[in-house]
């Protein structure tokens, strides 16, 4: 059948709207849906991806999608504390955080990132509220030990969320949340920013988690893996194939989906509107974690 373009109307404009309704199916499918949407690495620190990151939050948003982000600051937190002459180190993808570095983390976290995340939300018509742990006791978190049972400082891991409060915020708004939480008796713990997304897709039954980062995805041999099942991600953290950063980004999505949180994807937010192609396209991009069924574009939706 051949297609009559009208006169005076451009190829380009029809090829426009048939890229509309190509992503129709996927935004019907998250329509009224939670996601949840880790931001890290380029997406924070590139103005430019920044802005771009804050038009897919809108959009996501328009098209009924109830967006929650989470964010760390991680080379933020660490160009601060090299400014103070403090000495960085992590411990399995954790920043060992004494005293002082918590301070340093709340202060670039909470009032610097946060700030600039919802800023620019602001900006681009997304009502955006900022929130840490310490705000309505949001999160609630205990001392975090490393895997071998070293002493990490104030790192903690999350042990509730106040759902309630995020669910009221999210009628109006979107919430963005530091990754910094409170243990409800005035200590603060710095918490990894991934493990933080997870337990707030968790608790509030989230149709997907999203982990925003500075790589293509899970790397196998020098090559992308494009998907993997949740037993899979769980396989390269026993092995010790995941090494660094990504052994948290791993654990994060291993638990959310113990948790119900139907997928995962760890992609790179380098890219240009990387969480729409991810979420609104058949193709997607970076490393989704499923629970072991149809691969892409054989029957499974994004």
């Amino acid at each position: 059948m051949t297609v009559v373009v009208p006169p005076g109307v451009r190829q380009r404009t029809v090829a426009k709207a048939r890229t509309l309704l190509e992503a129709l199916p996927y935004m019907r499918e998250h329509y009224g849906h939670t996601v949840v949407v880790k931001l890290g690495g380029s997406a924070m620190t590139d103005p430019k991806l920044a802005e771009r990151l804050a038009e897919d939050v809108a959009l996501l948003r328009l098209a009924g999608v109830r967006p929650v982000l989470v964010h760390g600051g991680g080379p933020q937190v660490t160009a601060m504390a090299e400014r103070l002459g403090l000495p960085t180190r992590f411990v399995g993808g954790h920043r060992v955080t004494d005293a002082e570095t918590l301070e340093i983390a709340k202060l670039v976290l909470v009032g610097g990132v946060n700030k600039t995340v919802t800023e620019a939300l602001n900006r681009h018509g997304v009502p955006a509220v900022g929130l840490c742990g310490d705000d309505g006791h949001v999160l609630l978190a205990r001392k975090r030990l490393g895997a071998g049972g070293e002493d990490l400082g104030f790192v903690g891991e999350v042990t509730s969320v106040n759902t309630g409060l995020l669910r009221h915020l999210m009628e109006v708004a979107v919430p963005v949340i530091a990754s910094i939480a409170t243990d409800g008796r005035g200590q603060s713990y710095n918490v990894n920013a991934d493990l933080v997304a997870s337990a707030v897709a968790g608790a509030l039954s989230a149709s997907k988690l999203v982990l925003m980062t500075d790589v293509p995805g899970v790397m196998q041999d020098g090559e992308l893996v494009s998907e993997l099942s949740v037993d899979e991600a769980e396989g390269l953290i026993a092995a010790g194939t995941a090494t660094g950063g990504m052994i948290p980004k791993l654990e994060a999505v291993v638990e959310a989906m113990r948790h119900g949180v139907e997928r995962a994807h760890i992609v790179d937010g380098r890219v240009e509107h990387a969480l729409i192609l991810e979420l609104f396209t058949p193709e997607g991009m970076g490393t989704m974690v499923t629970r072991g069924e149809a691969p892409r574009g054989e029957g499974a939706t994004q």
